[in-house]
């Protein structure tokens, strides 16, 4: 791993996270037990809409803390009831966070390599829908990253559970001078939550 990611994740406080959210998230990290006890393969499919944001942001810090913490067999996949592109200030953030992001393909919707670690395959990372090919496609958990996904899709094909988690959308602040900013908070606030769920695994 690389020292800025290093950092950047050395740098997160598991002892902020508000006490209302260690109570969202524990759900999460029970099934995650549950799922490591068991041994075998942990499929997530982390969801929001138009799979454009939160969602690849809980993606790519999902996989990256079972990388740290060392829960092998996690695949961590991302779709939206709709497909549209990953919105490039989400890019932009993690390459400032120190993720190696290249570009495989351009036009409408790009698709990237992210990667986290030399020695680990790259995520890949571009928009589609939850049922996607590319996706797992039974045994997984559907993990709900925003409440209008939750609230409209009220059944995920071959989940064999579903989560909230619910995060505020950064999209809010696309085109003011806050944007930098709220995007960076956002994608921190998902690696804390992140590296706190896999760190609580045994």
């Amino acid at each position: 791993m690389n020292s800025q990611l290093q950092t950047t994740i050395d740098g997160l406080d598991i002892h902020s996270i508000p006490a209302e959210r260690l109570v969202v998230l524990k759900p999460f990290i029970n099934y995650l037990q549950t799922k490591v006890t068991e041994g075998g393969q942990i499929n997530l499919n982390l969801i929001c809409t138009h799979n454009s944001r939160r969602s690849h942001l809980s993606q790519v810090w999902a996989q990256t803390m079972a990388h740290v913490h060392e829960i092998n067999n996690v695949n961590c996949y991302s779709g939206g009831t709709e497909a549209t592109a990953v919105f490039p200030k989400v890019i932009e953030t993690l390459s400032s966070q120190g993720f190696q992001i290249h570009a495989l393909s351009d036009g409408a919707n790009p698709v990237y390599a992210i990667k986290y670690d030399e020695s680990d395959p790259a995520i890949i990372g571009f928009s589609k829908t939850f049922d996607d090919a590319f996706n797992a496609q039974s045994d997984f958990a559907a993990v709900m990253t925003c409440s209008h996904a939750d609230e409209n899709c009220p059944f995920i094909p071959g989940a064999n559970t579903r989560i909230a988690l619910n995060y505020e959308d950064p999209k809010l602040f696309d085109g003011t001078p806050q944007q930098n900013e709220k995007y960076l908070e956002r994608s921190l606030q998902i690696a804390t939550e992140m590296k706190y769920v896999f760190s609580q695994l045994q």
